[in-house]
């Protein structure tokens, strides 16, 4: 499929949910944006009863995390009265944590939520679906993929390398810098670390002298608690303190500048999703669009007190990155993403576009949005 028929299909088939009345006062091409009314769909007694498993990439105890997955799959059942089902599954038991993918584009399960970048080894493309390491915060994400082609981009290429169609279904907001067994006193220090971090962000890592590891988050504490790597990040203070590694490293780093608002999603096999009314796909759309918000409200709700309790209850020291780690952690980025551009014309399309809109609204979010913080802490 190619990429005109692909957005023309999308596009013919939101402009019938708007005919049925799914999308009132819903512009047409807004692809995954919320639909007001949805709730009526449950009431056409014709719509079939389907069950769904989910495969995620997340253990079961992080509620905010895996709450994206539940959030999505509890929507999704009450506005069908309970007609299309979807139960989640914590990582492991339907497929490994960084297998979702795998999985959903083999058939094996229809539909799961997990993190475009663990897939970077597929194409580096994907990691536009999640982040880029000094790319775009949470608001500007979404600005990007609902608003600035961001997501009809991904959903082309997903289509054609995957078989799957993708949407945005969770955030954390800026990530945490991570924890190590070492304090981190400039850019010598980071060589022959054994550090837990995936996606993008390895790949610059590994260009700073870092022995990078690839581990499931449930798998990440005892890897830091035995020594079997020196550091590791996950996400912030809240899943952190869940997780223990205040107990198995002392030094909190900040920020996590190789996940500046990653987005999580669900992933849906595409022969499973053109199987679905057109009813049951709108609601996907909607679900996946309050995952979205739900979880970054969640992780900003529930990461201030949970590093007040880090701080005051634990022996965490916690430092920023010197700033020649961050420079040369920036210049090693763009220069691999220009090495990826030359080498993949679909990474250098999206990369193109994704570009120009960094370049502008960090503009503006630096005059408005950094005044505004400045101003409030006092800095």
């Amino acid at each position: 499929m190619n990429r005109r028929d692909f957005l023309q299909t999308l596009a013919t088939r939101t402009a019938a949910a708007g005919a049925l009345g799914l999308a009132a006062g819903c512009g047409a091409a807004q692809v995954g944006a919320p639909v007001p009314d949805s709730e009526a769909i449950a009431q056409d007694s014709g719509l079939p009863e389907i069950q769904w498993q989910m495969a995620t990439s997340w253990p079961v105890a992080l509620d905010t995390i895996y709450g994206g997955a539940e959030v999505f799959a509890q929507r999704v059942g009450a506005m069908t009265s309970g007609k299309f089902q979807i139960t989640p599954r914590a990582a492991g038991e339907l497929a490994p944590g960084l297998q979702v993918l795998d999985a959903v584009q083999e058939g094996g399960v229809p539909v799961g939520h997990t993190a475009s970048y663990y897939y970077v080894g597929k194409t580096p493309t994907v990691a536009f679906g999640t982040a880029l390491p000094f790319g775009l915060m949470a608001r500007q994400q979404n600005a990007w993929l609902y608003e600035g082609g961001g997501l009809e981009m991904l959903q082309q290429l997903y289509a054609e390398r995957f078989n799957i169609i993708q949407f945005p279904a969770g955030n954390t907001g800026v990530q945490m810098g991570g924890w190590f067994n070492k304090e981190i006193t400039s850019i010598a220090d980071m060589e022959g670390l054994k550090m837990r971090i995936p996606g993008l962000g390895g790949e610059v890592m590994n260009r700073l002298g870092v022995n990078v590891q690839v581990i499931p988050g449930g798998e990440i504490f005892q890897a830091l608690q035995t020594g079997a790597i020196d550091a590791a990040e996950w996400v912030g203070p809240y899943d952190d303190e869940k997780l223990g590694f205040q107990r198995a490293a002392q030094f909190y780093y900040y920020p996590g500048w190789w996940e500046p608002g990653p987005t999580l999603e669900v992933q849906i096999n595409l022969d499973e999703w053109n199987n679905l009314p057109e009813e049951y796909q709108e609601i996907i759309k909607t679900a996946a669009h309050e995952a979205n918000t739900i979880m970054m409200a969640r992780y900003d709700a529930k990461n201030p007190e949970a590093l007040a309790k880090l701080q005051s209850e634990s022996d965490v020291t916690l430092l920023p990155f010197p700033d020649d780690v961050m420079e040369a952690s920036e210049t090693a980025a763009f220069e691999l993403y220009d090495e990826f551009a030359a080498a993949d014309a679909d990474f250098a399309s999206i990369f193109t576009e994704w570009k120009k809109f960094r370049e502008s609204i960090t503009q503006w979010h630096g005059l408005a949005e950094f005044a505004m913080l400045k101003h409030l802490t006092g800095n």
